[in-house]
């Protein structure tokens, strides 16, 4: 013969029936079928206030969901997740409290659920973080228009197989997007950029790019090309990252990787139409998209024009007293003491100081850069390392990476 099975009503109804005979305390009861007193007791309230279906099971779930919106509010919240398909919860939720304050909208993990049920979102993997290594040797942004940083996003080809290389600079600190333009990667396709942005929106305090052409010239002395010179003369300072290490432009480069998500995937049919796209991204993040690191505002709210407006004429340098002063011929070339020593191209027609030292070396400057010591055995430069923010105070010391023209 099986053994009988007894449902979880059944012992229910046992025990109530326990209860009400008396002939047990409730605590031996609650001992007797494994249960808490607190159970107990809520069993034998049920059925005297409902009878036998009050010992019924019953759903655990609340009876007012965490998780449930409003017909209403869960449209406002899809009908922009559809126009923004990547933006995240916080950054759609931002969007609508700066335009609709007095409503109290959902928890982000709430509207996350929503995106979800609704087919909005895909899971994706979770980008480690690398923890800060020291302290950043490069100027700190903490106001706009202290640090602009311009790069390449990385060239790729539009649908009719045309080359596409998209100019990017940003205000580091509201991480304002003052420029997405397809020009050539050369001084001359950049320079007319640049030259616009300053005269619309006043020169920044320093200018900040990597190591690449044009903006820097890896084998050229101290690193100077002729963009560069030219922002030297502009009283901009001049500022490269150190080589292999985009994460001290990380702003800048996690700006790229949402051009590139939003734009570029796939691209578009010709050049003028992906300027299009880029046009159209750079309005939306500047006046819509909300940023995490500006607290969900989008950087328009903190972005303002520079009081540094662009001056009528270049600045020329100026030297001490004690220094002696040559401009740089034609071939890149200077005289000195009845020779020819070679300095830079990128200095053609520029003046430059030389400064005798305490150990009767001459060093070669460029406003305050030093350039390199003229060897006096075969009338060449020796050339400083060129300056890079890794290095040892020291060396920072004595070629810094940064220049102020005129002091």
């Amino acid at each position: 013969m099986p053994f009988a099975e007894t449902s979880a009503m059944d012992l229910r109804v046992q025990f109530v029936a326990a209860c009400l005979a008396g002939e047990e305390t409730m605590t031996e009861l609650c001992a007797l079928y494994g249960i808490s007193r607190k159970t107990g007791y809520k069993w034998l309230s049920r059925y005297r206030s409902e009878g036998p279906s009050g010992l019924e099971e019953r759903s655990r779930a609340p009876l007012h969901p965490g998780w449930s919106i409003e017909d209403e509010i869960a449209a406002r919240l899809t009908e922009v997740r559809r126009a923004h398909p990547f933006w995240g919860p916080r950054k759609v939720l931002g969007y609508l409290r700066a335009r609709d304050p007095s409503i109290a909208w959902p928890a982000a993990s709430t509207v996350g659920d929503l995106f979800r049920r609704e087919g909005l979102s895909e899971p994706r993997r979770r980008r480690r973080s690398r923890a800060p290594v020291g302290e950043s040797p490069l100027t700190p942004s903490d106001e706009p228009n202290r640090v602009w940083c311009a790069d390449f996003k990385g060239w790729f080809r539009t649908q009719d197989n045309t080359r596409c290389d998209p100019l990017t600079v940003t205000d580091n600190h509201s991480r304002y997007l003052l420029a997405c333009e397809i020009v050539a990667p050369t001084g001359a396709g950049v320079r007319p950029v640049l030259d616009r942005l300053f005269r619309e929106h006043g020169l920044p305090e320093v200018f900040r790019t990597d190591n690449g052409t044009p903006f820097a010239a890896p084998m050229g002395v101290a690193g100077l090309g002729r963009l560069s010179v030219e922002l030297i003369k502009l009283g901009i300072k001049v500022e490269w990252i150190e080589p292999g290490c985009p994460q001290q432009n990380g702003r800048h480069e996690r700006m790229h990787r949402t051009l590139k998500a939003e734009t570029a995937r796939p691209p578009a049919a010709t050049v003028a139409d992906q300027q299009v796209r880029f046009d159209r991204f750079r309005a939306s993040f500047n006046d819509e998209r909300p940023h995490e690191a500006l607290g969900q505002v989008p950087p328009a709210t903190l972005w303002r024009p520079s009081p540094r407006v662009y001056p009528d004429h270049l600045l020329e340098p100026w030297y001490d007293p004690d220094h002696a002063v040559r401009r740089v011929r034609s071939d890149g070339s200077i005289k000195w003491a009845g020779a020819f020593v070679f300095v830079s191209e990128a200095l053609v027609g520029e003046l430059v100081g030389i400064m005798e030292t305490e150990s009767g070396d001459w060093i070669v400057k460029f406003f305050d850069i030093k350039l390199g010591v003229i060897d006096q055995a075969n009338r060449k430069l020796r050339r400083f390392a060129p300056p890079r923010p890794g290095r040892r105070k020291a060396e920072q010391t004595q070629n810094t990476v940064t220049h102020v023209a005129g002091q």
